[in-house]
């Protein structure tokens, strides 16, 4: 069943249970989040890519209104709570200044996954959190509580990659796809990590301990 959708298209990816703060500054989407304040409706996050806007997108909810200011520009606090098609398309409402869509609403299934996919993630999380000097309170407290939407914004992936993300449907295809760029990106980062080392030592007196005589 189609259902209409105001939409918030933005250069980026918002996944199911993210939590969003926005500034909310053009006449139109204030008076969208006027309206989902009022009355309470839902809107979407369709990702915006190379001048287009994709046909997966993100349901949000309007949590709080954290601040109006005097020139009605706002602060906003969102949640993502589920994943939407496209179907058609208006780049104006009816009687809105906003854009909107018919949508399908999509089923994302959550269910269970390989342990031995989690625990590789688990690894490979604290090695480049490690690399990269990252707070590693960012990272899951065990392996078993891994969740592909809360961790996809961590693990160095494009824009591109991130939509990608979103527009697979089970979770251990997302953890695999997820796995696959920690098993790409890990090594990379080590490698700059060990350039800035040598950058930085470069003209230092080094105590380099040379070969055994052949």
């Amino acid at each position: 069943m189609k259902d209409f959708l105001p939409l918030f298209p933005l250069n980026l990816v918002a996944y199911p249970g993210e939590k969003l703060n926005l500034h909310i500054f053009e006449p139109r989407y204030k008076q969208l989040f006027r309206e989902c304040h009022e009355n309470q409706i839902t809107f979407g996050i369709p990702t915006f890519i190379d001048e287009k806007i994709m046909d997966i997108g993100t349901e949000l909810r309007l949590e709080k209104i954290e601040k109006t200011y005097d020139s009605g520009e706002l602060d906003v606090r969102t949640v993502g709570i589920g994943i939407f098609r496209i179907e058609e398309y208006f780049s104006q409402a009816p009687n809105k200044l906003y854009a909107g869509a018919d949508i399908t609403r999509l089923d994302h299934e959550t269910g269970d996954v390989d342990s031995e996919t989690l625990d590789n993630i688990y690894i490979y999380l604290q090695k480049l959190f490690g690399i990269l000097s990252i707070d590693k309170h960012k990272i899951p407290k065990n392996a078993q509580s891994i969740v592909s939407y809360n961790i996809a914004h961590h693990v160095g992936f494009s824009v591109e990659q991130e939509y990608a993300l979103l527009r697979i449907e089970s979770e251990q295809a997302r953890l695999e796809y997820i796995q696959m760029q920690l098993q790409k990106i890990v090594p990379i980062a080590k490698e700059m990590e060990n350039l800035k080392e040598r950058a930085r030592l470069n003209g230092h007196f080094k105590k380099i301990v040379p070969p055994p005589s052949i």
